[in-house]
C-alpha cells in the first residue's frame, strides 16, 4: 500500500495555533467583564435616578417644608441672605475662631459693597469684617472677624450702649415678630445681648437677653465676636450690622456696615437653616447606600443624609452577602493568588477623597437640569481620581413650580468589587490555561531547540576556523522548516566542500601546469633573441619576454602563499625582542626604497614575544611593500611599535588614498586587491595582506585595516600577545 505524503506543517503554524488558543479565552473573558461593568453602571444609574424620584415624590406638594426657609424668594443675594452650615461639633465661645477653621473658605467678606452709612468716603482703613453662621444641636452660632484700626470700647461708668463700637442683631421670631438686639462690651470677655424696645439711646428701655450669648476678644487688626442663640427663637429673617465709632471724644457714628439693613423688617435679609423636618423624612426612608441632599431653588442644602464613603450602591449588598467558600481551593486563592492579583493585576477599592460641595451653593450640570424640571445624571471622577462617582438629581414640584431638587451620589466601589471578583475567577482560569499551555509549549520548544542545537553542532563541526570543510552534515527526513534547513545546509556544505577542494588545488595545479609552457616560451624567446632581428621583431620579442616575466612572478606569488600556509603548520616559536626585529628590517627597507622616507618608533625598552622571527619579517615585508605601493612619496611611512598591557601593537601607516567603504575586512582575503591602474606596473593578486593575516593568526594576533584619524591615508595595526618571562 502506497504511503500518503506528510503534510508540511511549519513551525510558525504550530506556534500560532497554540498561542492563539492561550490568548483567545483571556481576551474574550476580559471583554465580557468590561461589558458586564458597563451594564452594572447603567443599572446603577437607573437605580439612583429612581431613588431621587422616590424622595422627590415624598417631598412634592408640601409647602410647609419650604415656607419657613426663604425658598420662595425669586433670588438670593450672597452676603445678605445667610446660610447656616451644619456644624460637626459645638463651638467654644472664646473669640479665638479656632473652631471655624474647617469653614474658613466659606466665610463671606463684607466691605465697601455692604456699607449702609458713612460719614466720610470709604477707604482701605475703614471697618470691614468676615462672617459665617452655623447650626448645631438646636443653636445658631455666628462668627465675626472684624478689621478696625481704632476700636472704641464702652465706658465702664456709662450706661449708654450706642456711644461705642457695637453690633446690632435684627431677626424675626418663628411667628414673624420683628425684634432688634445690641451687643456692646466694656472689655474683652463674655457678653450678652440687650433687646432694643424703644430708643437705643435710652438705657432704661433695654432688656438683657441671656439667651443670646457670646464672647468679645480684641485682636491686632480689630476684634472677634462669637455668638450663640437658640434656633427656637429664630424665624426666617436675620441680619447683623456693625456701628463703627473712631473718635473717643465726640463718639459719633462714622460707618454702618452689615449683612443687611437692620432698622426695618422689609429690608432685612433672610437666613436658611437646614430643615429638621426634611432630615427626618430622609432618615425615615432608610436610604443608606446613597448620599442624598435636598436643595432649594437657590441651590442651598435644606437637608442631607449619608456619607459618600459608604455610598456603594445596591451592588454592595450583593458583595456583602455573597457565599463564603471554605474549600481548600478557596484557601489557596486567599493566601497565594489573591495577594498576587491585588498587587500586580487588580486595583483594590480603597478609601478615596472627594471635594466637599459648598452647602450654600451646590453646583453641577445635574443640579441645573433638575432645577429646570428635568431629571438628570452624570458621571465624574473623585477628587483623587480613584473611583467614579455617579450623581443624579430630580426636581421637587409645588403648584407646577420647581421648589428644589433631590440630589443623590454613589461611588463605584460596589461595582469595582464585583468586577474584581469576576477578574479573580478569570485569572484563575487563565492561570490554569497558561500552566497547561506552558508545559505543552515547553515540551514543543524543547524538541525544536534540541533539533536546532544538533543542526548547529553539525554546522560548526563541518567547517574549521580557516573555512575548510571537515565533515558533511547529515540531512533529516522531517517535513517542517528545520528539516528543510537541514537538507539545504547538507547540500550547501557538500557543494562548498567540492568548491573548496577545487580552490585549494587550483594554485598548485596552475603552478604545475603553467611552469612547463612558461619555460618553453622563455627558452624559445631566448633562442629567438640570439638571432639577428629587425627593430620591429625585437620589440615584439621584448614584450613577450616581459609577459613571461609577469607570468613567472604570478606563479611565484601563488607558490609562496601555498608554501607559507603549509610551512606555518610545522613552524616553531621562540622568545625574542620584537623591537630589534623591526629596527633591523627598517634599515633594509630604507636601502630597498631610497626614494621613500620612513619614520620609525620602536621604543627604548625591549618588547618580547613568542613567535617565528622569519615569518614576522615576511609579515613586515608585506606591510611595507603594500604601504610603499600606495604612498604618495611626499610623506614618510610611519612604523610605530608600542606595548599596551599584555599586547604589542605594531602600526604601519602611509599617506595616500583611503580605503573604500566596507572593504577593510575583504582586503585580508586571497585574490582581493583595490590597486588603481597607475599602480599596476607589476602583477598583484592581493596575496600580500592575505599572507600577513596568515602569519598574524599563527602568532595568535589580530590584524586590522582602517583609515587614519586625519583621513589622509591608511593604517594597518598588528596586535600580538606579549611573551611572559617563563616562556
Amino acid at each position: 500500500m502506497k504511503k500518503l505524503p506528510k503534510l508540511p506543517v511549519g513551525l510558525r503554524v504550530k506556534v500560532i495555533l497554540i498561542s492563539s488558543f492561550l490568548l483567545l479565552l483571556p481576551w474574550l473573558g476580559y471583554k465580557y467583564i468590561l461589558e458586564m461593568e458597563k451594564l452594572l453602571r447603567q443599572g446603577q444609574e437607573q437605580t439612583l435616578i429612581g431613588t431621587t424620584r422616590a424622595v422627590a415624590t415624598a417631598l412634592n406638594e408640601r409647602p410647609n417644608l419650604f415656607s419657613d426657609q426663604a425658598s420662595f424668594l425669586q433670588s438670593v443675594q450672597k452676603g445678605r441672605d445667610l446660610y447656616a452650615y451644619e456644624l460637626q461639633s459645638p463651638i467654644t465661645l472664646d473669640g479665638q475662631l479656632n473652631d471655624w477653621t474647617d469653614y474658613d473658605d466659606k466665610m463671606v467678606r463684607y466691605g465697601r459693597d455692604y456699607v449702609q452709612f458713612g460719614r466720610r468716603p470709604y477707604d482701605n482703613n475703614s471697618i470691614s469684617f468676615r462672617h459665617i453662621v452655623g447650626k448645631y444641636d438646636g443653636y445658631l452660632y455666628a462668627a465675626f472677624e472684624v478689621s478696625d484700626l481704632s476700636p472704641v470700647m464702652r465706658r465702664k461708668d456709662s450706661l449708654r450702649v450706642d456711644r461705642n463700637d457695637h453690633l446690632i442683631i435684627a431677626m424675626t421670631s418663628p411667628d414673624g415678630e420683628f425684634s432688634r438686639y445690641v451687643v456692646s462690651a466694656y472689655e474683652d470677655g463674655w457678653i450678652n445681648a440687650w433687646q432694643i424696645t424703644d430708643d437705643i439711646s435710652n438705657p432704661s428701655t433695654l432688656i438683657q437677653q441671656k439667651q443670646i450669648q457670646g464672647f468679645w476678644k480684641s485682636t491686632e487688626n480689630g476684634y472677634n465676636i462669637e455668638l450663640r442663640l437658640p434656633l427656637s427663637t429664630l424665624g426666617n429673617k436675620l441680619g447683623f450690622a456693625f456701628y463703627d465709632i473712631n473718635n473717643n471724644q465726640n463718639r459719633e457714628i462714622d460707618t454702618i456696615i452689615g449683612t443687611s439693613n437692620t432698622t426695618r423688617l422689609s429690608r432685612l435679609g433672610t437666613v436658611l437653616v437646614p430643615s429638621p423636618e426634611i432630615e427626618k423624612i430622609l432618615k425615615g426612608m432608610g436610604h443608606t447606600s446613597s448620599r442624598i441632599w435636598v436643595i432649594d431653588r437657590h441651590q442651598r442644602v435644606l437637608a442631607q443624609t449619608g456619607d459618600i464613603q459608604d455610598s456603594n450602591g445596591v451592588w454592595s449588598s450583593s458583595v456583602k452577602y455573597a457565599d463564603n467558600d471554605v474549600s481548600w481551593w478557596s484557601a489557596i486563592e486567599k493566601k497565594l493568588l489573591h495577594p498576587f492579583y491585588y498587587r500586580y493585576l487588580i486595583t483594590e477599592p480603597t478609601e478615596f477623597s472627594d471635594f466637599k460641595q459648598d452647602e450654600a451653593l451646590v453646583k453641577g450640570v445635574h443640579v441645573s437640569q433638575a432645577l429646570q424640571g428635568r431629571g438628570y445624571s452624570q458621571w465624574r471622577r473623585s477628587e483623587d481620581g480613584k473611583v467614579m462617582i455617579l450623581s443624579a438629581a430630580y426636581p421637587i414640584w409645588l403648584d407646577n413650580n420647581v421648589m428644589g431638587a433631590v440630589v443623590a451620589e454613589e461611588s463605584t466601589i460596589g461595582i469595582q468589587t464585583l468586577r474584581n471578583q469576576a477578574l479573580e475567577k478569570l485569572f484563575n482560569a487563565i492561570l490554569a490555561i497558561i500552566a497547561i499551555g506552558t508545559i505543552t509549549l515547553f515540551l514543543f520548544a524543547s524538541k525544536i531547540s534540541s533539533r536546532i542545537r544538533r543542526l548547529r553542532d553539525e554546522a560548526e563541526q563541518a567547517i574549521d576556523s580557516q573555512g575548510r570543510i571537515r565533515q558533511p552534515i547529515s540531512p533529516t527526513t522531517d517535513t517542517d522548516e528545520i528539516g528543510d534547513l537541514s537538507r539545504s545546509l547538507a547540500g550547501m556544505v557538500n557543494r562548498l566542500g567540492q568548491y573548496n577542494h577545487y580552490l585549494e588545488n587550483l594554485s598548485s595545479r596552475l603552478s604545475h601546469e603553467l611552469r612547463t609552457p612558461v619555460a618553453v616560451v622563455r627558452s624559445s624567446l631566448e633562442n629567438l633573441s640570439m638571432q639577428d632581428q629587425d627593430e620591429d621583431s625585437q620589440r615584439y620579442i621584448d614584450r613577450a619576454q616581459d609577459g613571461v616575466k609577469r607570468l613567472s612572478t604570478i606563479l611565484s606569488s601563488m607558490t609562496e602563499a601555498t608554501r607559507i600556509e603549509q610551512s606555518l603548520q610545522g613552524a616553531e616559536k621562540e622568545r625574542f625582542p620584537l623591537n630589534e626585529l623591526v629596527s633591523g628590517c627598517m634599515q633594509g627597507y630604507q636601502m630597498a626604497f631610497p626614494e621613500q622616507a620612513f619614520k620609525v618608533h620602536s621604543g627604548s625598552k625591549d618588547i618580547f614575544i613568542n613567535g617565528a622571527p622569519d615569518y614576522l619579517a615576511q609579515l613586515l615585508d608585506k606591510l611595507i611593500a603594500n604601504a610603499e605601493d600606495f604612498s604618495d612619496n611626499q610623506n614618510p611611512i610611519e612604523v610605530i611599535l608600542t606595548q599596551n598591557g599584555p599586547q604589542a601593537n605594531l602600526s604601519v601607516s602611509n599617506y595616500g588614498p583611503l580605503l573604500p567603504e566596507n572593504m577593510s575586512d575583504q582586503l585580508l582575503n586571497s585574490m582581493v586587491s583595490v590597486r588603481s591602474q597607475n599602480k599596476q606596473s607589476k602583477p598583484h593578486l592581493g596575496l600580500g595582506l592575505f599572507i600577513a593575516r596568515l602569519i598574524t593568526e599563527f602568532h595568535e594576533g589580530e590584524i586590522r585595516l582602517k583609515n587614519r584619524a586625519d583621513q589622509k591615508g591608511v593604517e594597518v595595526i598588528i596586535t600580538l600577545p606579549i611573551a611572559s618571562e617563563d616562556n
